[in-house]
């Protein structure tokens, strides 16, 4: 009996690793469709945005720094870059002003100091503002427990169906 068993498999050896190619080849080809269409989220220069015109459409995270390289500017850019999707999902537009005599419309209006970053809601009211980076985890959180998203995602998912 273990010949009989030692024979199929030798024998469907092959087919195994045929099979295993063409779902590596299927596997290649939808990565690469999937990077083709995938969103094009990321960070937006404080100039590129016009304030206003996020009101009640986005929820803005800005990050301020008095320069690109200060390291609490780099540490929270990689922190949020880990979680592009989930602040996505949250209808946030991530701004970044690293200029500060550039004195862009978000400086102006949200006066920061050194390092900043600045969770606001969809109602242009910011709602937290922080000395140092945060991890992505306590950023949605915060966002999680804002009343306009509360009521999105009970629209989204209402109790009970």
């Amino acid at each position: 009996m273990r010949r009989l068993h030692a024979f199929v498999f030798a024998a469907l050896l092959p087919f195994a690793a045929l099979a295993e190619g063409e779902a590596a080849e299927t596997a290649a080809d939808t990565s690469v469709e999937t990077l083709a269409e995938a969103p094009s989220f990321g960070p937006l220069s404080a100039a590129d945005v016009v304030f206003d015109d996020q009101m009640f459409v986005k929820r803005p995270i800005v990050v301020f720094a008095d320069s690109p390289v200060d390291p609490n500017f780099i540490r929270q850019m990689d922190l949020l870059a880990r979680a592009y999707p989930a602040l996505e999902e949250r209808d946030v537009v991530l701004v970044t002003d690293t200029d500060p005599a550039a004195r862009s419309e978000w400086r102006t209006k949200l006066r920061p100091r050194g390092f900043s970053l600045v969770i606001m809601d969809k109602d242009l009211r910011p709602v937290v503002r922080k000395p140092l980076p945060w991890d992505v985890r306590e950023i949605t959180a915060t966002i999680d427990k804002m009343p306009l998203r509360r009521q999105e995602i009970l629209e989204r998912n209402p109790a009970g169906r």
